[in-house]
């Protein structure tokens, strides 16, 4: 009996030692070799957004508001015209507040926009917001109102506008012509007008071109000038007071867009006076309802200024993005419509009556 324990030991003792050895062994080996990797695979670099030419950009517009019937047009142009170039469009309206246009800029710098389109209100207060387009570097194309501002044609793709100061000179020439036409050229003609924005370059550059052709005819003369915000209703408030104001009787408006024209014939209307006859009434624009206030002889003359600026901004964004030369700043012609001069002088003046069927604003 002794000698089978003795037997089981020794067995027991050899089985453990055989854990023992095998479990050190195992404690011991090396570490598993890594899964091979190619010698020449270089390391992950971080991705890059790929050059914009080879990718759907995105464009922020910053527009001034909607204020009139040319805002509205403007506004359909541009956004119509970078959607069908297959972009993305970020829009901002900044309801005629210069604040909320700046904040807008920074909210598309925030999000990277890849190009900016801006309509600026105002005239003046871009430097900064200027600066930090550019510290982004952030290409912009700038339409419609001027930035007064040193070295901006630095800054700016280009300026695709009008030429507002041109627009208000042939309104000038037209009322001139249209005096001379109707034998008045030697009475006391009386005119009131009614500005754009206080500030924005086409209120000062209309209101300079107007001003400027009557300057050698001192029997013309502006007796009120007040702002209408470029807005019908204010045009048709500040027209009711310029009827109860006046000392003497009003002949002319020359009214800085459209939009506050017709406001102010609804007010003419309501003073007992005929629109058209008993006050000559300018407008600036071009505008559909403008042309058929003037086809109804309510309103007599009408300055084309093009709001369908979006192609052109198109063509300037695909010529920066393929490195061609761009115009700096780009205008739009400047055509009269009537409904009386354009008969006899159809080289200098054209139809309201012809072309309102073309129009799209």
């Amino acid at each position: 009996m002794k000698s089978l324990v003795k037997k089981m030991l020794v067995v027991l003792l050899s089985i453990g030692l055989v854990f023992v050895f095998v479990g050190c062994d195992t404690a011991n080996a090396p570490d598993p070799a890594p899964a091979e990797t190619p010698a020449d695979t270089p390391a992950e670099a971080p991705t890059e957004d790929p050059p914009v030419a080879d990718r759907v950009i995105t464009v922020g517009f910053s527009q001034i508001g909607s204020e009139s019937d040319w805002r509205i047009g403007n506004t359909v142009s541009v956004t119509t015209a970078l959607e069908e170039a297959g972009w993305n469009v970020i829009f901002n309206d900044a309801n005629q507040q210069q604040h909320l246009q700046l904040q807008a800029i920074r909210d598309f710098i925030t999000q990277g926009v890849d190009y900016i389109v801006l309509a600026p209100i105002v005239a003046t207060g871009w430097d900064g917001i200027i600066q930090e387009i550019e510290d982004a570097g952030i290409p912009w194309v700038q339409i419609d109102r001027g930035i007064d501002m040193p070295g901006i044609e630095n800054y700016r793709i280009s300026w695709i506008t009008n030429n507002f100061e041109d627009e208000g000179r042939r309104a000038g020439e037209w009322l001139i012509a249209y005096l001379e036409e109707t034998g008045r050229m030697e009475d006391d003609i009386n005119i009131v007008e009614l500005q754009g924005t206080v500030g924005s370059s086409a209120a000062i550059d209309r209101q300079r071109g107007f001003a400027e052709m009557i300057a050698g005819h001192p029997n013309l003369e502006i007796t009120q000038s007040q702002t209408g915000d470029f807005t019908t209703e204010l045009g048709m408030v500040v027209m009711e007071a310029f009827l109860g104001a006046a000392d003497r009787p009003i002949d002319v408006l020359f009214a800085h867009n459209d939009g506050m024209a017709l406001g102010a014939i609804q007010a003419i209307r309501d003073a007992g006076l005929v629109p058209g006859e008993d006050i000559i009434i300018i407008g600036v624009d071009a505008v559909a309802l403008a042309f058929e206030a003037i086809v109804a002889g309510d309103m007599n003359v009408t300055v084309e200024c093009s709001p369908l600026l979006g192609p052109t901004v198109v063509e300037v964004i695909k010529a920066h993005m393929a490195g061609q030369p761009i115009e700096a700043e780009i205008f739009s012609s400047v055509r009269v419509f009537d409904e009386t001069l354009s008969l006899i002088m159809p080289d200098r003046f054209l139809s309201a009556a012809e072309d309102l069927p073309n129009r799209v604003y």
